[in-house]
Order: C-alpha cells, then structure tokens, then sequence
C-alpha cells in the first residue's frame, strides 16, 4: 500500500496494526490476554482509541471477547496476521466502492452522516469512517462541520462531464508549461510501449474500461511530471474522481485509436523538449475528448496523424 493511501487510514487501523505487532513481538499466542491498560501504554494513547482497535480486530476474527474479562488473542502465526491486515484493507476499500455506487444511482442522498451509513451497510463505525477517509482522498466527499459528510459533484452527466474537461483545459496545458516541469522518461517508455500494444488489438476489441485505464494514467503522468505541487494535487485529486465516478461511455473504437494516438504525439514532443507544441497539442485532444459521435469526431478539428507536427 503506497505511503498516500497509508496516511489517509484512520488511526484505528494503523492502531489494530501497531496491537498486531506489539503482540506478536511480546511472543503472544492464540489465547492469551490483551490486557488494555498495557497496550494503552505501549501504544502511547488513552484506553479510548485502544478499545476501538480490539473492537475492529475482534470483528475481523484477529480478537475474541469474552464477558467481564476482555479481548484475547485468536491468531497464531505471522501468515495470520498479515491475512488479517488485508482483511482489513479489503474491508475498507470494499465499502468505499459500495458507497460510491450506491451514490452513482442515487441510492443514498448527497449529505450522510457517518451513523446512517454503519446502520444502512451493517458495519462497525471504524470501518465506515476508514470508508469515507478513502473516498475523501479520492475527492468524492468532504466532511462537512459537526458528523455529517457531504459528496462532491460526481461526473455522472452531460453538464458534469462538459465542467470536467473545462477544467482540465485550464489546467493540463499549464502542467507542462510549469517552469519545473521534469520528463520521467522511464515512465514515458512504459506508457508509450502499453498504449502501442492497445493499439495492436484488432479493430473493436479495446475496451472502454480499458481505456480509461490507460487515459487516467497518461494524464496523471502529466501531472506528476509539472513540478508545481497546486497544479499536481489539483490534477491528481480530479483524474481519481474521473476514474472513480465517471461512468463508461459508448465510445466508438476509431475515437479511442485517434485518442491513444494523440497521446503519443504528447509524448514524442515532451521527448524533445517541445513543450510549446506538446501543450497546443493537448489542447486539440481535450477539445476532441468532448465528442462523443462519430459524425461528430473532428468539429472542424483535423486529425492528427502520429509523426506530423503542427
């Protein structure tokens, strides 16, 4: 799990995991005692987060809880307890994607308080606020003042998606005309060689998914590469609310050749420090990017053809 994903964990989890280690270095066994005095100390936080902690474990199979006398430990080697840390992650990551589709077919309103959602998915409080920090660092929803959380636009409609590539007209241009912008030339390498191999498929087998894939690395590839920490996180936060939320559309194969090849003509300008030419050039693709007909794909717009500059 990356450093970023691992920050936006609520401390319950990273909590549960520092019990997990604490207790496998005292050479704990399946049976003994967690005593939460002890860990409280050991883990430098009151008795409050650390009974939160017992609690995820506990409904993760790692705890068990016997009355009036506590929480003992139900795992017995290493392999269990890295098992159950997935287990966790899984959880979360899990419920993050039910919310936002049940969110994607407005089967929850926009503002839900974090105790609606634990009565209406069956889950502990731990879990759902773990939920919601992921869907929080993907720009899907803030929390709002007081227990209540609010979702973010998502693009999900004509005007939502038009306001999208807006957005990105002001913004991906101004990426790699950044006075620090830095080519990652490795990274270009891969993505040249994975949309080559796209390009390779016969005619009507690539996928919209697919795409998408590809579409959201390449212009996160941009961000990462501007040097201006606005414009990257700015970027960055969009493009996974893109992944995220926008649903796939009927894109005609053709159009989605024409966009990996538009891709690649980015690149080779970025390649030779054309950086002038390699934003014009992503001008024109974000403008195509809104059309979505096929008698409609050029808008007065000549394609582009790999190898020719203009």
């Amino acid at each position: 799990m990356t450093d970023a994903r691992r920050n936006t964990r609520q401390n319950h989890l990273e909590l549960a995991q520092k019990v997990l280690n604490i207790a496998f270095e005292r050479g704990m066994k399946a049976g003994d005692h967690l005593p939460e005095q002890g860990f409280s100390a050991a883990c430098g936080v009151s008795r409050t987060p650390i009974r939160s902690a017992f609690k995820l474990l506990e409904e993760n199979g790692v705890l068990s809880w016997k009355e009036e006398e506590g929480y003992f430990l139900a795992i017995q080697t290493r392999e269990e307890q890295a098992e159950a840390v997935r287990r966790l992650e899984d959880l979360e990551d899990s419920l993050a994607r039910r919310i936002l589709s049940d969110r994607a077919e407005r089967r929850i309103g926009e503002v839900q308080s974090a105790s609606a959602l634990v009565r209406r998915y069956k889950v502990s409080r731990n879990t759902v606020l773990n939920a919601l920090k992921i869907l929080s660092r993907d720009g899907i929803v803030t929390q709002l003042p007081g227990r209540s959380w609010a979702f973010q636009p998502i693009l999900d409609s004509p005007n939502s998606v038009e306001d999208s590539v807006a957005f990105r007209l002001t913004m991906e241009p101004q990426a790699i005309l950044a006075p620090r912008f830095t080519m990652d030339f490795k990274r270009a390498g891969l993505l040249r060689s994975q949309m080559e191999d796209i390009l390779k498929l016969r005619n009507g087998s690539i996928t919209c998914s697919g795409f998408r894939a590809i579409d959201t690395e390449f212009h996160s590839f941009i961000a990462e590469c501007s040097g201006n920490r606005f414009i990257r996180g700015s970027l960055l936060t969009h493009h996974r609310l893109r992944r995220t939320t926008q649903k796939d559309a009927s894109i005609p194969d053709f159009r989605l050749r024409q966009s990996l090849e538009e891709h690649l003509e980015i690149l080779e300008s970025l390649e030779r420090n054309q950086f002038d030419l390699a934003a014009d050039q992503m001008v024109l693709h974000l403008r195509k990017s809104r059309v979505r007909r096929p008698e409609a794909a050029n808008r007065g717009i000549p394609p582009m053809k790999r190898g020719v500059q203009s």
